[in-house]
């Protein structure tokens, strides 16, 4: 293989993480409008959550943590070539 299909096959990868990392942000954003759609028409003092929003919130935040560190690998490994 070639460096520079390598730097092409790193640049393509790259670019499927921002896609990724982008498409976990809107789902992240979704449910945050979820959670205002359940608690903002509930004038109680304690209102009712779906313990759902909060695992998917979690799950979302995981995915973008390991979005990163796969960008961040790729990054460097770029770099060093």
């Amino acid at each position: 293989m070639y460096l520079e299909e390598l730097h092409q096959l790193l640049t393509a990868v790259q670019t499927g993480l921002a896609d990724g990392r982008a498409h976990a942000e809107r789902a992240r954003s979704l449910l945050e409008e979820s959670r205002r759609a359940i608690v903002d028409p509930q004038a109680q003092a304690v209102p009712w959550v779906p313990p759902q929003l909060a695992q998917a919130d979690e799950g979302i935040e995981n995915l973008l943590t390991r979005l990163s560190a796969a960008d961040d690998l790729v990054s460097g490994y770029q770099s060093r070539l």
